[in-house]
């Protein structure tokens, strides 16, 4: 078994990992890193910028982002640790802390650095992690993914510098809620987004593979952010447009909606981006899907209460563990508990594998919770063939009825919750409420 933590977890495993580049992991936690203060450092560094720094359109009118681009105009080189101020630590992960920055060049700019000691990773057998998350973040482009600043090396130090969200995650959120639950509609848009930020990643051909509240950030403007890419699959996706045999009833159940279809496969684009272009000729009972359904892996990753039942038994796994861990996000922000948890990291696991899914009986029942629990049955289907979004992936899932009346594609112009406990600040009230620690000693 590993080593059970709600905010990082990970397990080394024998078996080989196949279709992919992402090895098995250790579970144990990094010890502290050494103290080291920017200001000092007077060693060689190695900066480096993202490949795709000038195309990134969803961030087009983003102050961070152009301040980030006009201190690259004045460097012959890509920025490094001089260009940032640090403020404080804001988390830490199973590989590496992250440090609220300021660039200097910008007095209002503040943005996210996630450190790694290479020589520690290296100890611990994770260095491949921390590849395969900055290997990601160079891919995404996302309004609910991270975006990729800067990364640059010092010393044995790696460091990426992301955007930095200032609404906490939702695991924080949930306890300041009554009940320490979320309401229905509140719930229907975080899982709206989150499937979003899913159905690009599995476009890209990455499975996540770390769903959970913790990992759910909220920016200031109260849409999210999901985070911490250490543990993901990264495998080729093939984009295809199904036919299906007959159009699908809207109303009927997801599970018996699940018919045959027959793929039309389309060719690769450079940078694996799909250009909507490719398949406007098709009929409107067609749809787009980009799921990595062949993609393997044995190793045993992820945080207890959200791991698969084929993870828990030991089995490869593929694309369906991120169907299952949405089923339980979904069940836990609403119910403000995860359904199979134990009292034990062992009685969990036993529970995922054995234990019959539950609802609560003290919650009054809606049409809207009875889809929600329609939604969370189909997607914690213990078996990975027949769960909802195994074959299909998001394309299923947008279509149940718990989603209805949601138009995705605008899903980021709609007007997030009022949930207590969420700041929406701007940039200059951010800036009097983060207090600079002087002298700072990082690490």
């Amino acid at each position: 078994m590993f080593e059970y933590r709600r905010d990082s977890d990970g397990e080394e495993a024998n078996s080989e990992v196949l279709n992919s580049s992402h090895s098995s992991m250790s579970s144990d936690s990094c010890p502290s890193f050494s103290r080291l203060s920017f200001d000092a450092l007077e060693l060689p560094l190695t900066a480096r910028s993202p490949e795709n720094l000038t195309s990134k359109p969803h961030r087009s009118s983003d102050s961070s982002w152009q301040a980030i681009k006009s201190a690259l105009l004045r460097r012959t080189t890509g920025l490094n640790f001089r260009d940032f101020s640090l403020v404080r630590q804001i988390g830490s992960g199973d590989i590496g802390k992250v440090y609220l920055c300021r660039l200097r060049s910008s007095e209002g700019c503040f943005y996210a650095m996630k450190v790694v000691d290479r020589d520690v990773l290296a100890l611990k057998k994770k260095l491949q992690r921390a590849e395969t998350e900055r290997k990601i973040m160079k891919m995404l482009d996302h309004p609910f993914l991270p975006t990729l600043y800067a990364e640059f090396e010092a010393s044995h130090f790696s460091c990426v510098v992301m955007e930095f969200c200032n609404g906490g995650d939702l695991h924080s959120l949930r306890h300041k809620q009554p009940h320490k639950r979320f309401s229905l509609s509140s719930a229907r848009f975080y899982a709206a987004e989150v499937l979003v930020a899913l159905e690009y990643l599995h476009m890209l051909g990455i499975i996540y593979r770390d769903l959970k509240p913790e990992n759910v950030l909220v920016r200031s403007d109260g849409h999210i952010m999901l985070t911490d890419f250490d543990l993901s699959l990264c495998s080729d996706a093939i984009p295809a447009v199904e036919s299906p045999a007959s159009s699908p009833d809207p109303s009927s159940s997801p599970v018996a909606r699940r018919t045959p279809r027959t793929p039309t496969l389309l060719s690769c684009l450079s940078n694996r981006l799909f250009r909507s272009k490719k398949i406007q000729t098709t009929s409107t009972n067609r749809l787009f899907v980009a799921e990595p359904v062949t993609a393997r892996s044995c190793s045993f990753v992820g945080t207890h209460e959200y791991v698969s039942p084929e993870v828990a038994a030991g089995y490869s796994h593929g694309n369906a563990v991120d169907w299952w861990a949405l089923g339980i996000f979904i069940y836990e922000m609403i119910y403000g508990r995860t359904p199979f948890a134990g009292v034990t990291n062992e009685a969990t696991l036993r529970n995922i594998l054995k234990t019959t899914l539950s609802f609560p009986t003290d919650i009054p029942s809606c049409a809207s919770e009875k889809h929600a629990r329609d939604l969370i049955s189909a997607l914690l289907a213990k078996d990975p063939e027949s769960r909802l979004g195994s074959k299909r992936g998001a394309a299923d899932v947008k279509t149940h009825p718990f989603f209805k009346g949601l138009n995705f594609a605008l899903v980021r112009t709609v007007t997030p919750p009022e949930v207590p406990g969420i700041r929406r600040s701007t940039t200059s009230v951010q800036k009097r409420n983060i207090k600079q620690t002087a002298p700072f000693d990082m690490f």
